[in-house]
């Protein structure tokens, strides 16, 4: 009787056992992340994971046996790769991190750093690296940790920040919103470039190039001021297609002539104006903190100009500071190099119109 009933918790211990094994196994993952909101509006994410299987996952293949050095190496070339397999975002407005890793001891550390956006959204995570369950723990100023398990690439429920994260200081603003400014030219506007080349083509000289890049900003600075105080409104769907064609213009017209005449000086001043209301889009998907309008909405501006001053700059002196003399610069320059941005313009406008 006493062995039929041990013979029945020893079945019974067993069926358990193998139960609970993977329900602890599926839990206890060799990844976890933990997340910093700080109250000077900045994040600090780290990521703790073997590097061998990141190594794996980011290049797709199975490279063994490398010292902690190759590793880290091999890693830190594809750091790019990881921040575009991370998704940080505040409300919509999805984060690109700085990213900084460490290997040693059989781990690596992945540091993502970067701002938190003025009147920022809730805080979400998702992680496209990963295919086991792992935690994600949360701090922010004045908070207890929270703790979230996440299965694979999911996305974290979202986490409200706004309260937790002080007000920035207006240097604070400056400093974010020309930044904001000048990344929304160099890198990531790619259509304000080729406008800003295309003015910049049709002669190399000073006095032209100044005269147009000055009618651009007083006529972008004015739309941009007066649609985010809420004077002008026109829809994307119309701007974005126009300021296409005005691209497709301005390189036109470097194909037919070389000299800087009235009626461009007017036709650069009516794209500014287009190109102010792209502006003001793209500051009314950030937002502008209240308190600090004026500065912030100044130091966009601010930061708009210097871009586009650095691409001019750029591409004076990788070309046009040794070239211009040339008798074979406008054949071999500024024809193809027009012809290009025109034939961009066109197929941007239908694809937006199209879109």
């Amino acid at each position: 009787m006493i062995r039929g009933r041990n013979e029945s918790v020893r079945k019974l211990s067993l069926l358990l056992l193998f139960v609970c094994l993977p329900l602890a196994a599926h839990e206890i993952g060799t990844t976890q992340v933990r997340a910093e909101l700080r109250k000077d509006h900045t994040y600090r994410i780290d990521v703790i994971t073997a590097p061998q299987a990141l190594l794996n996952r980011l290049e797709k293949n199975r490279s063994q046996g490398l010292s902690d050095q190759e590793l880290q190496a091999r890693l830190q070339r594809l750091a790019q790769q990881f921040a575009n397999a991370v998704d940080i975002r505040f409300g919509e407005k999805r984060s690109t991190p700085k990213v900084s890793m460490h290997v040693g001891n059989g781990a690596v550390i992945i540091r993502l750093t970067g701002d938190v956006p003025v009147r920022a959204g809730a805080f979400t995570w998702k992680y496209a690296l990963i295919y086991s369950t792992y935690a994600l723990t949360i701090e922010a100023a004045g908070q207890e940790p929270r703790r979230i398990w996440l299965e694979g690439d999911e996305r974290s429920a979202a986490y409200a920040v706004g309260a937790h994260i002080a007000t920035p200081t207006r240097f604070e603003v400056v400093r974010q919103y020309f930044a904001l400014g000048f990344t929304h030219i160099v890198p990531l506007g790619l259509d304000h470039i080729l406008f800003v080349l295309g003015m910049f083509l049709l002669t190399p000289r000073l006095k032209p190039v100044l005269t147009q890049v000055t009618t651009f900003t007083i006529a972008h600075s004015i739309t941009l001021g007066c649609a985010m105080y809420g004077l002008v409104a026109l829809s994307p769907r119309v701007v974005e297609p126009m300021i296409a064609l005005s691209i497709a213009w301005v390189a036109i017209e470097n194909l037919t002539t070389s000299q800087l005449r009235p009626w461009r000086v007017a036709i650069v001043f009516a794209f500014g104006l287009l190109h102010g209301m792209g502006f003001a889009g793209v500051l009314r998907e950030l937002g502008l903190p209240r308190a600090e309008f004026v500065p912030a909405l100044i130091s966009f501006n601010v930061g708009v100009e210097c871009g586009q001053l650095a691409v001019i700059s750029i591409a004076y002196l990788a070309i046009v500071s040794w070239a211009q003399r040339r008798l074979w610069y406008r054949p071999r320059v500024v024809v193809p190099a027009s012809m290009a941005i025109a034939v961009m313009g066109v197929v941007w406008a239908v694809e937006r119109i199209a879109g």
